[in-house]
């Protein structure tokens, strides 16, 4: 059987998947509920000043634990023989040199808080949901000749969030702490060298959103790395494929939780690469669109081409080659905002009710923004509408409904047009994925089949099936095994609403 984890904002989690592709159990420790000590009701520390947002990682090793004490009563954890993961994409946990030496020596009588919490040198990790880095993002372009330079290299433009401004504002507003910093982890290959007993590579997936692996090279750019920080590179991980063999399993984990002792642990992942894993789509032409708070584009790609408007991300891909991300904020804060707007239940987000209005909703286009938007990267106070004076005024609710999700993955095609390809097939997840009429406007918009998987869990999922290539599966008969779609839930695009979707007005619309 193989182990999967997945630390997420919010919790960790645990697959563990049969050879066969069956999932034999899963379990999960929500951060907010199970340690409230750590005062994080939503896995991050409440009431950053300037953008900050912070987690303490000493919460994710007492979270490790915690899953491990109750999976151990679930199931014989013996039977495990190698253990994948992924990470919350851009977080980073900072170390002193004391570090490989406190992995080796974990006793099985203490936890793992106790005896690692010595070595950080930075209490909390700044996570994907900061913004303060802003001053350090247009630092480190500057220093490279821009940020199309910047993208071209690693595949993004500068971003707040990504590890490599967050690694410049420590080593700018703390130079002695910054100093007595021997390694800097992404939250994925922590997690991974913790079990491991020995520090771990990063993977060209995760390493991707850091603003300084150089994806043509596979390699950490020089030039990006000493416009970061001093002496930046010595302190970083190699870099290696995800589920490459880091080495057997910590001796604290078979003493103290029954694993054996020739488990494998591979080199763990980002949660977005694992996701596209765990969704099967790692082939170039098969996409993943995500429905969550914000709405999320993600396929695999085979050469690194990158977004020449910016709002686009490239990454190693964990099957090879690279994938494109492309995030939209607007995503279900804005189908919930309309909901309440409109005083309507999710009944009419239907297949039915949406059958009120013909495909291209007779001519009334919205561009459905609640709020900034990052994609493009526009503040908005409201929905931007344009077509008949009731369509105007926000009048028929199925006109409006119709509006704002056509309007959504509209604006989604029109993004997401750089990557080059007619989407073979797409394979929706998250919430609102289960709701047939927004799965249908997909489906006519992209004109491409829709079908929905199974397994919640795709980033956990992802890491099993990344355990098993550790152990030397082959990843594409693992994802045929266990990357299943539900039963009755494809969904054909109709042909006759092709010519409805007329991008020319919509780009109009954006101005």
């Amino acid at each position: 059987m193989y182990l999967g984890f997945d630390s997420s904002t919010q919790s960790i989690s645990a697959i563990i998947l049969s050879a066969l592709g069956e999932i034999v159990a899963e379990h999960s420790v929500n951060f907010g509920a199970r340690l409230p000590e750590f005062a994080a009701p939503s896995g991050f520390i409440p009431g950053g000043e300037k953008g900050e947002v912070h987690a303490d990682p000493q919460m994710w090793l007492a979270a490790l634990d915690l899953l491990l004490a109750e999976l151990a009563g679930k199931t014989d954890l013996a039977a495990i023989r190698a253990i994948g993961g992924s990470g919350q994409q851009h977080g980073s946990v900072y170390l002193d040199e004391t570090f490989a030496a406190r992995l080796s020596g974990l006793q099985a009588s203490q936890g793992l808080r106790e005896q690692l919490a010595p070595a950080l040198t930075r209490a909390s990790s700044p996570i994907w949901m900061d913004t303060s880095t802003g001053e350090e993002c247009a630092e480190m372009a500057a220093a490279v000749g821009g940020n199309a330079e910047v993208c071209r290299r690693t595949g993004s433009v500068a971003v707040e969030r990504f590890t490599g401004s967050q690694i410049r504002r420590f080593f700018k507003n703390n130079p002695a702490a910054y100093g007595k910093t021997a390694h800097i982890h992404l939250v994925s290959s922590f997690l991974c060298s913790v079990l491991a007993g020995k520090s771990a590579a990063i993977d060209f997936g995760d390493g991707a959103g850091m603003n300084l692996l150089n994806l043509s090279k596979l390699a950490w750019d020089e030039n990006l790395c000493a416009a970061t920080a001093d002496g930046l590179q010595e302190k970083l991980p190699s870099v290696a494929p995800a589920g490459t063999v880091v080495g057997g399993i910590s001796s604290y984990f078979v003493e103290k939780y029954g694993f054996a002792s020739d488990c494998k642990v591979g080199v763990f992942t980002g949660d977005n690469p694992a996701s596209l894993v765990g969704m099967g789509a790692t082939t170039p032409g098969q996409v993943v669109i995500s429905l969550g708070t914000s709405d999320t584009f993600f396929a695999g790609m085979t050469e690194p081409h990158t977004d020449p408007r910016g709002f686009g991300h490239v990454f190693g891909n964990p099957g090879g080659g690279f994938m494109c991300l492309v995030c939209f904020r607007n995503g279900s804060l804005a189908r919930e905002a309309m909901r309440d707007e409109l005083g309507v239940g999710w009944e009419a987000f239907d297949v039915e009710s949406l059958q009120a209005m013909p495909p291209g909703n007779e001519g009334n286009i919205m561009l459905p923004f609640y709020g900034a938007e990052i994609t493009p990267r526009r503040d908005f106070s409201g929905p931007v509408r344009r077509g008949s004076t009731a369509f105007m005024a926000g009048e028929n609710p199925a006109a409006q409904i119709r509006g704002l999700l056509e309007g959504q993955f509209v604006n989604m095609k029109h993004h997401t047009d750089w990557i080059g390809i007619q989407p073979q097939s797409i394979r929706l997840t998250g919430g609102a994925s289960r709701n047939n009429g927004i799965a249908q406007i997909v489906a006519d918009v992209f004109q491409a089949p829709v079908e929905r998987l199974e397994i919640a869990n795709s980033a956990a999922l992802g890491a099993a099936i990344l355990g098993a290539v550790t152990d030397g599966k082959s990843m594409t008969e693992m994802q045929s095994l266990a990357c299943r779609c539900a039963e009755g839930t494809l969904l054909e695009p109709s042909a006759s609403s092709a010519d409805a979707y007329d991008m020319a007005k919509f780009v109009a619309l954006l101005g």
